[in-house]
Formats: C-alpha cells, structure tokens, sequence
C-alpha cells in the first residue's frame, strides 16, 4: 500500500505542477466562481479552508469571497505529528505565523473552532472521494474527527487535471464529500 502510494505521489506532484504552471493564479479565480452555493449550508457556518504552499491550487479568493458572503472562516494548524489538526479563527487580513513545511497558521490567540466545511488539499484524487496527500495522515484524522463529532463536509480542492483512475485507499483514509476544481465542482460516489 505505501508503496503504491509513494509512486503515485511522485507522478501526481508533477502532475499538479504542470497543471499550475498552466494556470497559475487564474485557477484560485475559477475556482472561487463555484463558491459552495451547492452544499446549501446557511451563512455563519464555519469554513476551514487552507493557506496553499508551492503549487497547490489557491483557495484564498474563495475564502475571501465566503468570508464576505458571512461564513465565519478557519485556517489548520499543526498540533504534532499523529495528531489532527486544530482549527483556528481566521479572516482576510489577519497575520499569519509561518509553521513547518512553509505552511502558514493562525496565532495561538485565534480561539479554536470545530467547522461544518473542511476544505482539504491533496496530490490527487479520484472519483470515489479518495484523495492522496502527503502522506503524514492529517487530514485524514481530523476528517474523521469531525465526523465522529457531528456532521461535516469534507471538500477536495484541486486541478482538474488532478484527477486519477483510483489512488491507493488504506483503513484510515478518510473519503471526501465533494471535489470542486477550476473546472467544476461534484459530488463524490462513495
């Protein structure tokens, strides 16, 4: 299994590359067009979404657009390795901290939130709502977290291009609710 993953992370990380170089930050406008008026989840709720690093597709003008439409916003932050992640208050303008791997976090003084939306990155995906990311298993617990405390949607952000036959899936890999890219957004057939 991990070695399956391993290889298709590789493939997928260049996949995702090209698909970038081609769109550059005019996939974080498309993407931003689809909203998430689909999932008909009231203004106010809460939305994590993700501070992007290297070439993942940018969801900042799609959080900033539902931060303006009055969805209350969160950004992840790392609490240790095998640990889910903590969400923390986020809005437009505010200062971020840099974290591990050049990811960028709320400050310690956000108050910790638990979020209707999860929006996640990833490598790749495919179909089912199975995703590949990076291997360090993150978003996958704190997906089932949430999960286990109420209900969520978990929503993959990506290329189209992305997009895979099937990726290897592993007992605790937690699938996706929906997949919106610059392109479309759909829901999963799981």
């Amino acid at each position: 299994m991990q070695d399956a993953k391993q290889q298709l992370r590789a493939s997928a990380a260049e996949t995702r590359k090209r698909a970038f170089a081609m769109l550059g930050p005019e996939a974080g406008r498309l993407l931003a067009s689809h909203g998430l008026d689909f999932l008909r989840v009231p203004a106010g709720a809460i939305v994590s979404g993700f501070a992007a690093i290297r070439d993942e597709i940018n969801p900042a003008e799609l959080m900033t657009w539902l931060h303006e439409e009055g969805f209350r916003m969160a950004l992840p932050v790392m609490v240790g390795k095998g640990q889910p992640l903590v969400m923390r208050t986020w809005q437009p303008g505010d200062v971020l901290e840099p974290a591990a791997w050049g990811i960028a976090e709320p400050s310690l003084d956000k108050p910790e939130v638990v979020p209707q939306i999860v929006l996640v990155p990833l490598l790749a995906f495919d179909l089912r709502g199975f995703r590949l990311g990076y291997g360090g298993g993150y978003y996958d617990r704190t997906v089932a977290l949430f999960r286990r405390e109420g209900v969520i949607q978990a929503i993959g952000v990506a290329f189209a291009g992305q997009e895979t036959d099937a990726t290897p899936v592993g007992g605790t890999d937690a699938p996706l609710d929906w997949i919106v890219t610059e392109k479309e957004a759909f829901r999963c057939r799981t």
